[in-house]
């Protein structure tokens, strides 16, 4: 248990070191970024406060990374002080030996999906929010819920809020839409109700639409006209909407099957966040995989030689695996593959890759 003990501590204190200066490297790489992408109106607190947003993003993007580092680093320094040798001296085998930092990746991994992935969600989420106010000076706002799909568009001029009770996969497309304009103060100018609204280059596209001016002292219906086409400017983009509603890894993982649910309501595709649901379930495995790869390739003894070799081998395998399993998650997404086969499969794949390079590494041992 001691021994367990200790090789657990040794692996979570270089666990921490490697995520700490990986953030750090991160953080500053994204403020130059966000320094040479925002203009001069934007102050340099703000870009900070852009930065650190974005970068725990950029930081789950590469744990798998960080994880085969750490676990290299702990399992290098522990041969070149004999400890594995010790152990091994000892009667323990070295799948018995890893023990404590296999477990150490599953709790790590479990952490992750219960605990820094919310928080992940809600700093991209924050940071879209900025981003799209410092970009456009005018504030965008997505919503799904039970009662249909609302976004609100900002320029100079007002704020427009849209309704729409259902929309098309990619949300370019809406039915049964409700328009509200507002003017810079607030005040309610104008309605408008449309069969359908076509986002398009810089504008909506509505058809069979009716609108009615909301002055004061007059009769709206007195006001109002019927349009078989109307275009309204608009200072939203397809892409916006996409990120928004496409990317699942700005909603909390504890939120998903709900989100799921809305966006299915709404007439979204959700493939992509039931695929990522499936695959963030899958992480502590395939965290686990990647630690006893490393393990499998430097645990031979220093002083047979390779080590450098050994090194560089159970990175890019790692890196592979990675390259992998994102592959096999971009078929599930467009519909090739089943979403809990191409959630489920790589880090299954991986962990039994892995299991035969340690029983190979226990036999030439």
């Amino acid at each position: 248990m001691t021994l367990h003990y200790y090789f657990s501590s040794r692996f979570l204190k270089s666990f921490t070191a490697v995520f700490a200066i990986f953030f750090v490297f991160m953080l500053l790489i994204d403020l130059v970024n966000q320094m040479r992408w925002l203009d001069d109106s934007v102050s340099l607190r703000n870009v900070l406060l852009l930065a650190a947003l974005n970068t725990p993003k950029s930081i789950y993007q590469i744990l798998p990374l960080i994880m085969i580092i750490s676990a290299v680093l702990l399992f290098v320094n522990l041969n070149k002080s004999s400890e594995f040798i010790i152990a091994r001296g000892a009667g323990q085998s070295s799948l018995t030996t890893l023990a404590g930092p296999i477990l150490i990746a599953a709790l790590l991994g479990l952490i992750i999906i219960g605990l820094f992935n919310p928080i992940v969600a809600s700093t991209s989420k924050y940071y879209l929010d900025l981003r799209e106010e410092f970009d456009s000076g005018g504030r965008s706002v997505f919503s799904i819920g039970s009662e249909g799909l609302w976004l609100r568009q900002g320029d100079s001029a007002g704020q427009t809020v849209i309704h729409a009770e259902r929309t098309n996969f990619d949300g370019t497309k809406l039915y049964d839409v409700t328009l509200l304009n507002y003017t810079k103060d607030g005040g309610l100018n104008k309605r408008i109700e449309a069969k359908t609204a076509s986002l398009k280059i810089g504008k909506w596209e509505l058809e069979e639409a009716k609108t009615w001016l909301l002055l004061p002292g007059s009769n709206p219906e007195e006001t109002a006209r019927f349009s078989n086409k109307l275009e309204l400017p608009s200072t939203l983009t397809q892409d916006q909407i996409r990120d928004r509603f496409g990317k699942p890894g700005s909603v909390s993982l504890w939120k998903l099957p709900e989100t799921v649910a809305q966006l299915k309501a709404a007439g979204f595709s959700a493939r992509r966040h039931q695929l990522w649901f499936q695959s963030e379930l899958a992480r502590p495995l395939f965290l686990m995989a990647l630690t006893m790869i490393a393990a499998a390739f430097t645990m031979r003894p220093a002083r047979l030689g390779g080590t450098g070799l050994s090194i560089l081998s159970a990175i890019l395998l790692g890196f592979g695996l990675h390259f992998i399993r994102n592959f096999v998650q971009i078929l599930g997404e467009n519909g090739q593959l089943p979403i809990f086969l191409a959630a489920w499969s790589p880090p299954i794949a991986a962990l039994a890759l892995a299991f035969g390079l340690m029983l190979q590494m226990e036999d030439a041992a």
